[in-house]
């Protein structure tokens, strides 16, 4: 199997396949050691034909044409669990696919549960077995073997016919705005962006002391800032535990830093020292109307309890009914705010997800509808309908 490794093969492959409806990508990439991921393969089909192998990695390889080929909107980019792939194109070209078609997301609108693997859907709707053999091949390694690049080749042959079953299911069911509103998040510039400033959020609060958050802050925004500069995982700057404890501990000199059990022996010797104990000084400096306190965790009425187990039923029941996974509706902790609040800001209470489940659940919940077991399958009742009856 040929592999593009040279600009021009890249581009004359690229004006072909611009004429194309729509084209099916994968990549295969690194991250163990790096904080951003190594692009390693980029696999691309269109509707007939051969894969086509793209090898990033290759000497002097210039990628415009393939960004070019990302951005054409007169061809749609068939992504399956797309995030990822869309991170790297992101991070390498600042280039996000449009049109885009994930199908994992379209599985979901069309009952295939949450978050269907790639092998399972193409069983359901080819036949066919995906061969995982090669999952984890070290891709960055030269020269791939003719099996490494027929499993990375079926990452997108199978797809074409997953992506055209999908849209037909779709568009009978009259889906495609649904798809569309969650393709909106995967094209969003912001759902990608990893600003050191926000590293803090990712991790649980152990002190929530206006000093210790202030100062969790700022270390955490230097590790981020670290691990990016340095392109390796932020746990081997600092590991979690040590950003906990600085921000409970605050130390202002080597010696307080030294004494630290999280942080590494020898780390208080560092050229990385002075710039750290900076950080946490920042933190310690920082104005109070600066430093952004988490809400506390939300502590839901007494009695909730029942009612969130019947908004539980009724989920199950509604996206059975629909034939959507419940995951596109929403999560336990949606089912709790809408319990507590009719007015809750979650997506279920909007657009679709309130027609087919929302206003039974705040119906549910009021007392307008009930749940019935007939013949041993459980089912909505309105109760002026069991009225009449």
């Amino acid at each position: 199997m040929d592999i593009i490794s040279t600009t021009e093969a890249l581009n004359a492959a690229c004006a072909t396949l611009s004429s194309e409806t729509y084209v099916t990508v994968d990549t295969e990439f690194l991250r163990d050691s790096t904080y951003w991921p190594v692009l390693c393969l980029i696999q691309v089909a269109a509707p007939k034909g051969d894969a086509l192998i793209i090898d990033p990695l290759a000497d002097g390889l210039d990628m415009a044409a393939f960004y070019a080929l990302m951005a054409n909107k007169s061809v749609i980019k068939v992504f399956h669990a797309a995030r990822q792939d869309i991170e790297i194109f992101w991070h390498e070209a600042k280039t996000l696919p449009d049109p885009l078609f994930d199908t994992q997301v379209a599985a979901m609108v069309c009952g295939f549960g949450d978050s269907v693997g790639y092998e399972n859907i193409v069983k359901r709707v080819t036949g066919e077995q995906v061969d995982k053999s090669s999952r984890f091949t070290d891709w960055s390694r030269r020269p791939l073997t003719d099996k490494q690049l027929r499993y990375a080749a079926a990452d997108v042959t199978h797809l074409r016919q997953v992506y055209e079953h999908l849209g037909r299911r779709i568009t009978k069911s009259g889906r495609a705005e649904w798809v569309a509103e969650e393709m909106a998040i995967l094209q969003d510039p912001d759902t990608y962006e990893v600003k050191p400033e926000n590293a803090w959020k990712r991790l649980k609060l152990r002190n929530r002391s206006r000093k210790a958050v202030a100062v969790l802050m700022e270390t955490a925004a230097w590790r981020e800032r670290e691990a990016q500069g340095r392109n390796v995982p932020r746990g081997r700057i600092l590991k979690d535990d040590a950003i906990q404890e600085l921000a409970t501990q605050a130390p202002t000199s080597t010696e307080a830093l030294a004494n630290l059990r999280a942080v590494p022996r020898g780390f208080s010797q560092s050229r990385h020292a002075k710039s750290l104990l900076d950080a946490v000084q920042v933190g310690l400096n920082k104005p109070s109307g600066d430093v952004l306190m988490p809400e506390a965790p939300e502590q839901l009425p007494q009695g909730l309890g029942p009612t969130v187990e019947l908004l539980k039923v009724l989920l199950k029941y509604k996206c059975e009914a629909h034939d959507v996974a419940q995951k596109l509706i929403c999560n336990v902790a949606d089912l709790e705010r809408i319990a507590a609040d009719d007015n809750a800001k979650v997506s279920a209470l909007r657009g679709w997800r309130r027609e087919i489940f929302g206003n039974d659940a705040l119906d549910l919940k009021h007392g307008r509808l009930c749940l019935a077991i007939e013949d041993q399958v459980i089912k909505p009742v309105r109760l002026e309908q069991k009225a009449a009856e």
